[in-house]
C-alpha cells in the first residue's frame, strides 16, 4: 500500500493510480479508444498531452509509467537543461529504454528540443510531454511528428463532483477521516468556480475542511460562504502569452463576423478582464473592419481606426467603452469579404502564374528613351472621355477576362456591384 504524507496537497494525494480511478477525458480514454488500449497494453509510444491545468495530464503520465514496467524519469522543462536530458538517455543506454515525462514541455528551448530528438528517434527515450500551450506553436515539427498528440479538455461539472466526493470518502488519501457536510450550493460553487480544473477544486475543498471548526456534533459544515472564501473568484482561463490568448481573440472576431454583438462583447470582456493590451484588441478590430465588413460599409475602417487612436490616447479603464462601441458597430454592420478575397486571389496568381508583362501602353513614358521603346503609346487618358471611362486593356494579356473583385448585395456594396457589372458589360460589348 502506498504511503501518502499529510503534507502533500490533497490534489497530489488523490491522483488516480490506475485507469479505473481516472475521471474524465472519455473522448480519449474510453475502452475502445487508442490511448486506453495502448496504456493497458503497456505499448504507448511518445506522446504529448495538451490541455488546461488540472485535467489529468500528469496523473495519466504516471499511470502510463506504472503500466509499462519501464523506468520512469520525470523532469520539469522550466528547470531542466540538456545535461538532464542526456543523463536520462545515459540511464536508458545502461538499463534499457526509459519513459521520460517532461512537464511543461513548451518551456524547452530549441537547443534542448534538438538534444532530445535523437534519443526519441533511437527509441532510448519514450517521451511524454505535458503542456498547457498549443504544441503546434511551442514544440518543433521534428519532435512533434514523432509523438502522438492527445488533447485534454476542462473536466465537466459531473467529473469535478465525482472527484470531490471521492476525496471526501477516501480515508487513506483523502478527507474521509473528517466528518464533512458539503452543502449543495457550496458544491455547486466549487464546481463552477474551478472552471474544470480538478486541482483548483480539490485545493479549495481541502482549505475549507481544514480551516472550518466542527459544530457541536463534530461535523464540519462546508457552507456556501466557506466555498466562496476558498475560491474568491472564478479562475479566468486566459493567458496573454499562450494559445488561449489567440483562441479568445479568434472568438471575438468570429462573433463580429457572425453579427452577434453579445458574444463579441463577452469575448471583449474576457480580454479586458485578463489585462489584455488594448492596442492588440484595437488592431484586431481594424483588421476585421476591412476583412469582414469591408466594402459593405466602408465607413467601418475609419470608425475602427478612430477607436484604435482613441484607446491609445485615453487608456484604460475608459478605453473599454471605446472598444465596446467599435465592437457593437462592427458586429451590426453588413458584411462583405470581397476585398479580402480579391487581393488574396490576385496575390495567388502573381505568386503561382506567369502573368505576363504590363501592357506597353500602360508603362511609364516619362523617362528619357521611353517613347522610343513604345511605352505609353496608345494610352487613353480616362478623364478626357465622358464619365471618365474609356474602353482600354489594363490587365496583362495573359490575365484578360480575369475578375478578382466579386461584390455582394449587402450594404453600400450593392451600388458598387451595379457599377462593376455595368463597366464589365460595356467592356465586353465595345
Amino acid at each position: 500500500m502506498l504511503f501518502y504524507p499529510d503534507h502533500l496537497p490533497l490534489a497530489a494525494r488523490m491522483r488516480p493510480r490506475c485507469l479505473e480511478e481516472f475521471v474524465g477525458q472519455e473522448h480519449i480514454l474510453e475502452e475502445n479508444k487508442l490511448l486506453y488500449r495502448a496504456i493497458k497494453a503497456g505499448r504507448l509510444g511518445s506522446a504529448i498531452f495538451y490541455g488546461p491545468p488540472g485535467t489529468g495530464k500528469t496523473a495519466l503520465a504516471e499511470i502510463v509509467a506504472h503500466s509499462s514496467q519501464r523506468s520512469f524519469e520525470r523532469l520539469n522543462a522550466v528547470t531542466c537543461g540538456v545535461k538532464d536530458i542526456r543523463q536520462a538517455a545515459d540511464k536508458a543506454q545502461r538499463t534499457g529504454p526509459v519513459i521520460l515525462f517532461l512537464d511543461e514541455i513548451h518551456h524547452l528551448n530549441k537547443s534542448q528540443q534538438d538534444a532530445l530528438l535523437p534519443f526519441v528517434e533511437q527509441g532510448l527515450i519514450t517521451l511524454i510531454g505535458s503542456t498547457t500551450e498549443n504544441p503546434f506553436f511551442e514544440v518543433n515539427n521534428a519532435l512533434r511528428s514523432r509523438s502522438t498528440l492527445f488533447q485534454f479538455y476542462p473536466l465537466t461539472p459531473d467529473d469535478i463532483k465525482k472527484i470531490l466526493h471521492n476525496a471526501l470518502r477516501d480515508e487513506s488519501r483523502g478527507l474521509g477521516k473528517y466528518k464533512v457536510n458539503l452543502h449543495d450550493d457550496a458544491l455547486e460553487h466549487l464546481v463552477q468556480a474551478s472552471g474544470g480544473d480538478a486541482r483548483t477544486a480539490l485545493n479549495a475543498l481541502e482549505l475549507g475542511v481544514l480551516t472550518t471548526e466542527p459544530d457541536a456534533q463534530g461535523i464540519i459544515q462546508f457552507e456556501l460562504k466557506v466555498a466562496e472564501e476558498c475560491l474568491q473568484q472564478q479562475m479566468l482561463k486566459y493567458d496573454k502569452s499562450g494559445d488561449n490568448h489567440y483562441d479568445v481573440a479568434s472568438a471575438l472576431i468570429k462573433s463580429i463576423r457572425g453579427s452577434d454583438p453579445d458574444a463579441a462583447l463577452h469575448y471583449l470582456a474576457r480580454m479586458l478582464a485578463a489585462g489584455e493590451d488594448v492596442k492588440f484588441i484595437a488592431r484586431r478590430l481594424v483588421i476585421s473592419a476591412s476583412e469582414d465588413v469591408g466594402l459593405a460599409q466602408p465607413q467601418a475602417l475609419p470608425v475602427a481606426m478612430a477607436g484604435a487612436q482613441a484607446v491609445q490616447f485615453i487608456g484604460m479603464p475608459e478605453a473599454r467603452i471605446i472598444l465596446s462601441e467599435v465592437v457593437i458597430y462592427l458586429a451590426l454592420c453588413p458584411k462583405s469579404n470581397s476585398a479580402y478575397r480579391a487581393i488574396d486571389e490576385a496575390l495567388a496568381d502573381v505568386r503561382k502564374k506567369d502573368c505576363g508583362n504590363v501592357p506597353v501602353h500602360l508603362r511609364d513614358a516619362h523617362y528619357k528613351g521611353a517613347k522610343e521603346l513604345g511605352h505609353g503609346l496608345g494610352y487613353k487618358y480616362a478623364h478626357d472621355y465622358p464619365g471618365a471611362w474609356v474602353l482600354q486593356q489594363y490587365l496583362p494579356d495573359k490575365l484578360v477576362g480575369t475578375e478578382y473583385y466579386r461584390p455582394n448585395d449587402r450594404g453600400v456594396e450593392r451600388k458598387m456591384k451595379e457599377k462593376i457589372i455595368q463597366l464589365r458589360k460595356l467592356s465586353k460589348e465595345t
